[in-house]
C-alpha cells in the first residue's frame, strides 16, 4: 500500500471569494458555527496523539480561506515546531497575503500555494464572483509580497475552465520563465458547481501540455512535490509547470493524502465520501487517543478501496454532498 503521510487540514469553511468552481454565489451554504470548528488545541492534540504516531509528517493548511482563521499564526507556529513536522504548507487565495505573509513566514511557514485562475481582472472577477475587478490587483500584490518575503517554492494554482480562462494557458505558463514560480494546472472537477461542470466540462492536461510544448518545448523536471502533480519545465525556465490530472489521468495509486475538515471529519478521498470518521465529536466525548488512532489506521488500510478510481470520473457528477470549501481543498 502507498505510504499515507500527508494530511490536509481545513481550518475554516468560510471564504472571502465565491469561486465558480468551488462555492458559487447562488449556492446556499450553511457555514460551520464557530464552536463547531476544531480549535487550535484540538488540532495539535490530534496531530500528536493520532496522525504523527501513524507516520504523518507533511501538513497543509487549507479552507475555505485559511487566512480568515483567528489565531492562524499561533497554529502555524505550533505545527512548525513539532519535531516530526517535515513539511508545512498552506493553500490560500492570496487576497490577505500582503498584510500576513511576513508574520506567517516568521511563524515558520515556508511553502505556499496561491490560487490565480486568470491574469485578466475581468475574468478573474467573474471566476471569484465578487463583482469587484480591483480584487485581482490585491491578489497579485499578495503574490508578489509572498515572493519577496521568501516563500520558496511559491506555487500558483490554476483551474482551467473551458471558454473562461483556457485562452490564458500560455500567458500563465510564461510566468515560470523568469521567476522561480511553479504553476499548477488543475483539471476542473465536478465538486462545488456540478451545473458549470456539465456545461463547460474540462480540458485534459495533455491538451494543455501540448499547447505549451508547441510554443516553447517541454521537458520533465527534476523538481517533485508532495502531491500528485506531474511536473515539467519549459527549457531553461526558472520555475516549473505541474499538471494535476484527476479527471484524465487517475493518480489514486500514488495518493498519499487524507483530509480533515474544519469540523473534524476525516475524509480518505477527495472525490468519494465513503468511510469518513468524525474525530471532533469523539475527541470532545473523551475517547482515548489510542482508540482514535486505531480507527484512523483502519481507515488508512481501506483507503485504496475507497479511492476515486472505483468511480467513473467522466460521468459521475452527483455524489458530493459538500462543496470544495466545505471539504477542504
Amino acid at each position: 500500500m502507498n505510504k499515507i503521510d500527508y494530511l490536509r487540514l481545513s481550518l475554516i469553511d468560510k471564504c472571502n471569494f465565491r469561486c465558480q468552481y468551488c462555492m458559487p454565489e447562488e449556492a446556499q451554504l450553511k457555514y460551520i458555527l464557530h464552536q463547531d470548528l476544531l480549535t487550535n488545541e484540538e488540532i495539535i492534540t490530534l496531530l500528536k496523539k493520532v496522525f504523527i504516531p501513524l507516520g504523518f509528517t507533511k501538513f497543509r493548511l487549507t479552507g475555505g480561506e485559511p487566512l480568515l482563521r483567528p489565531g492562524l499564526e499561533d497554529l502555524v507556529r505550533d505545527i512548525a515546531n513539532l519535531p516530526e513536522t517535515e513539511d508545512l504548507g498552506m493553500t490560500t487565495n492570496g487576497f490577505l497575503l500582503t498584510k500576513m505573509a511576513q508574520s506567517l513566514y516568521n511563524a515558520g511557514l515556508r511553502r505556499i500555494n496561491i490560487s490565480l485562475d486568470s491574469l485578466n481582472p475581468q475574468t478573474f472577477d467573474w471566476i471569484i464572483g465578487n463583482g469587484n475587478p480591483s480584487r485581482w490587483q490585491q491578489t497579485w500584490q499578495g503574490i508578489l509580497t509572498a515572493y519577496e518575503v521568501g516563500f520558496d517554492p511559491l506555487k500558483l494554482n490554476v483551474v482551467i475552465i473551458p471558454g473562461v480562462n483556457d485562452g490564458e494557458i500560455l500567458d500563465l505558463a510564461a510566468l515560470t520563465i523568469e521567476r522561480n514560480w511553479h504553476i499548477r494546472f488543475i483539471e476542473f472537477m465536478p465538486i462545488g458547481n456540478g451545473e458549470l461542470f456539465t456545461e463547460k466540462a474540462w480540458i485534459p492536461s495533455e491538451e494543455i501540455r501540448q499547447q505549451i510544448r508547441s510554443k516553447w518545448g517541454l521537458v520533465t523536471s527534476n523538481v517533485t512535490g508532495n502531491g500528485p502533480a506531474d511536473v515539467f519545465q519549459i527549457p531553461d525556465a526558472k520555475g516549473t509547470l505541474g499538471f494535476i490530472s484527476q479527471m484524465s489521468e487517475c493518480f489514486c495509486d500514488r495518493c498519499n493524502r487524507v483530509r480533515l475538515s474544519a469540523d473534524g471529519w476525516l475524509r480518505p478521498c477527495l472525490l468519494n465520501e465513503e468511510g469518513q470518521i468524525d474525530l471532533k465529536t469523539a475527541l470532545r466525548q473523551g475517547v482515548d487517543g489510542e482508540i482514535l488512532k486505531t480507527q484512523v489506521q483502519k481507515l488508512l488500510e481501506l483507503k485504496p478501496e475507497i479511492n476515486f478510481k472505483q468511480r467513473d470520473a467522466g460521468t459521475d457528477t452527483g455524489f458530493y454532498s459538500r462543496t470544495m470549501s466545505q471539504i477542504g481543498g
